[in-house]
């Protein structure tokens, strides 16, 4: 009896299982489902930016399904490198390397540890390692590779350190101002990716050692050095791009210089028209001629102290500038200055770097917005008609760049307006910023873009997931089959136990 008891317990606990996954089953068959994706994790990747007067590291993420091909990349942080350029280390063995290392260690305690070795790391440089690889190309090339192997040490996926060419730095700043603005694609409110329909951005850009323009068109491009065709998000674009060596900040500055000593003619003393009046300065003449932007004709002791003395005089200014820019031969239909062709200049534009602290300067010391050549050129003398005490008073927290203000606005003017072609039809078109949507702007954006195309996405988890209005009608067929289900195996017990007790 006992081992008939047994038996029948275990057919009912057999049935009781059988019969809850055929109820679970009916529910998976019955009730709607549909699939939903996981949050995605996020890649990372970093960019060094290692300029002519200093490096920024910058980190940037993306999601890391991906979408359309490219990345969605947003700047995650960025760090700036404490000292100089890593060119300014040549010869200091070492130095450039430990320049990045505060930075380097920040980006690995900010990206997550599962992420390091996903995470690509580029290192590229502009014009102030082109300009020593020019002069010095040996220890050039010792700073490439002392930079390299330190990034090597940290726990990344390196990619690799060059020299970016002027059209590669151009396009890339050209791509980034483009993706900030939302010019290429957007996503839309139904979770769709949609084409914007506006039309592209110029891309000004001026640095310390060079400056870049560029911009899409449909002309003609006759010199075909100056043509790249991009591909992003499965649109084809041609752009303009061109960039001037040598015509940066600090290049232009120390040329203004060497001219004034070879017009003056005298190594020791000179005075300076686009120096505020009551400035003076001594510099030693290396500080001056060490630099393949200038080919001084006669000899010179390096050691020897030249004597400046500022006039603040913004015509002899703006003929000593103007005499740096050739602007007579071209070869081709159409030239912006030292015979490089250069189409006529459409649409709007985003002006950057040097080129938006000039301009904010000017506004703020003329105390009037720009919005033509001849509202910059009003600011521009206000500014070079101001002694070195009144600049002084006005504008205390930036004694360290008033010296310079006045070249630098004029640089401005004479490369907008008499290099480019800007006139009071285009000009009202340059939107001078630093930012856009609180990621700076520059070429280290637009090659991150490009790098994350070409990293493969990864595959999202997928889950089955109940509608919303399926699940009341899940539980409540449920709720009937599991009444129903229980009721059937307490009748059947009750039946079994009778004919045991028989």
């Amino acid at each position: 009896m006992v081992s008939m008891g047994n038996q029948q317990q275990c057919r009912i606990i057999t049935a009781t299982a059988a019969l809850f996954l055929a109820v679970c089953g009916i529910l998976l068959l019955v009730v709607p489902t549909e699939d939903v994706k996981e949050t995605p994790e996020f890649m990372y990747g970093i960019v060094l930016d290692a300029g002519s007067s200093h490096t920024t590291i910058f980190i940037y993420k993306w999601p890391a399904d991906k979408q359309n091909g490219t990345g969605v990349v947003s700047q995650h942080s960025e760090c700036h490198a404490k000292g100089g350029g890593i060119s300014s280390y040549a010869g200091n063995k070492g130095g450039a390397a430990s320049s990045l290392e505060e930075c380097m260690e920040k980006a690995t305690q900010e990206i997550p540890k599962s992420r390091h070795k996903l995470t690509p790391v580029y290192l590229g440089a502009t014009a102030g390692m082109r300009l020593l690889n020019i002069s010095k190309p040996k220890e050039s090339d010792a700073v490439l590779k002392e930079v390299a192997d330190k990034l090597k040490t940290y726990p990344f996926s390196f990619k690799g350190a060059t020299i970016l060419s002027g059209q590669e730095e151009g396009a890339y700043g050209w791509v980034t101002v483009n993706y900030l603005l939302e010019n290429y694609i957007k996503y839309g409110f139904v979770g769709q990716w949609l084409s914007p329909g506006r039309d592209t951005v110029g891309a000004l850009d001026f640095g310390g050692a060079s400056t870049q323009i560029t911009f899409e068109t449909k002309q003609t491009v006759e010199n075909k050095d100056n043509l790249m065709k991009l591909r992003l998000y499965g649109r084809d674009y041609q752009i303009y791009t061109q960039s001037f060596l040598c015509y940066g900040r600090d290049q232009v500055l120390l040329r203004l210089l060497a001219l004034l000593i070879k017009t003056q003619g005298s190594d020791h003393s000179i005075v300076h028209p686009c120096y505020p009046a009551g400035y003076s300065d001594s510099v030693k003449l290396s500080s001056v001629f060490d630099t393949p932007c200038i080919k001084r004709q006669t000899p010179y002791k390096p050691d020897d102290v030249l004597q400046i003395k500022g006039t603040g005089n913004y015509d002899q200014c703006l003929g000593n500038v103007s005499r740096l820019f050739s602007f007579n031969n071209c070869s081709y239909s159409r030239c912006s200055f030292d015979g490089v062709f250069q189409p006529n200049i459409t649409g709007n534009f985003m002006a950057f770097s040097a080129f938006f602290y000039t301009h904010s300067f000017l506004e703020k010391a003329a105390g009037t917005t720009i919005t033509s050549p001849a509202d910059l050129e009003d600011a521009i003398c206000v500014v070079c008609n101001m002694s070195f005490q009144e600049m002084q008073n006005k504008f205390p927290d930036e004694e360290n760049h008033l010296r310079d203000y006045c070249a630098d606005s004029i640089l401005l003017q004479v490369l907008l307006i008499n290099g480019y072609g800007f006139n009071d039809l285009s000009f009202p078109h340059i939107s001078f910023r630093e930012k856009a949507e609180d990621t700076s702007v520059g070429w280290s954006l637009g090659y991150m873009l490009s790098l994350s195309n070409l990293l493969p996405a990864e595959n999202v988890l997928v889950r089955k997931t109940l509608l919303p209005d399926a699940w009341r009608a899940a539980v409540f067929l449920f709720s009937v089959l599991l009444i129903a289900s229980i009721f059937f195996l307490l009748r059947t017990y009750q039946k079994n136990a009778t004919k045991l007790c028989c």
